[in-house]
């Protein structure tokens, strides 16, 4: 049987359970604005990829910055603990190389977290629940319509301010979403970013005032 461990951790100790994510976001706008603003609220760790765009382009992209980052000064020549890519699974029609993507990325360790149809659907799940089908172009629609978080449709921007407070609700209404056995990322609507997001505040350092998101 091992030891025990110390009832007491040292400072360094705690610090290094605090781990290093890199998450590569399809959407340009809302998805990166949202884990820059967990990242603040939670002091986490987290470097968000310069690269967006369809699926497999963008799993690539993340094992390529997985394979640098402990040559490479801007990841401080150190390597990330998690890697993981935010996919948007499109509606009605889903990304042609999606399975492709998925595939690469189980090769490589990187995690993937899903949004169907859309990130706009994490979003709008801080307000309200979403039981009903929607594509893509809806979703942003409706999220636009209903004024939340100052989106629009066309910037595809969102004021993460507006999220704080709310992420527990977005948890439950997510966690919801996949209460059928054998739902997945391919049910409309689905998402699983809540997972990530739990990810993120078990190794973090915690929010400075004490806060939850």
């Amino acid at each position: 049987m091992r030891g025990k461990k110390p009832l007491q951790q040292t400072a360094k100790s705690k610090r290094q359970e605090r781990l290093r994510f890199l998450i590569y976001c399809e959407d340009e706008k809302a998805g990166a604005e949202y884990f820059k603003g967990v990242k603040g609220d939670l002091r986490a760790q987290i470097k968000i990829g310069s690269q967006h765009g369809e699926p497999l382009g963008l799993v690539k992209a993340a094992v390529d910055h997985m394979d640098r980052a402990e040559r490479c000064r801007e990841d401080r020549w150190t390597p990330y603990d998690e890697v993981w890519c935010v996919i948007d699974v499109e509606a009605p029609q889903p990304h042609a190389c999606l399975d492709q993507a998925l595939q690469l990325a189980k090769q490589n360790g990187v995690g993937v977290a899903f949004a169907n149809p859309c990130f706009e659907l994490w979003v709008m799940l801080h307000f309200e629940s979403v039981t009903a089908h929607h594509d893509s172009s809806r979703m942003q629609a409706v999220l636009e319509g209903k004024g939340h978080c100052g989106y629009n449709a066309r910037a595809k921007s969102i004021q993460y301010g507006s999220l704080r407070g709310k992420y527990e609700t977005a948890r439950m209404n997510a966690m919801n979403l996949r209460l059928d056995p054998l739902s997945d990322y391919r049910w409309n609507p689905w998402t699983d970013i809540d997972e990530l997001v739990e990810r993120v505040k078990k190794y973090a350092a915690g929010s400075v005032d004490g806060t939850a998101l």
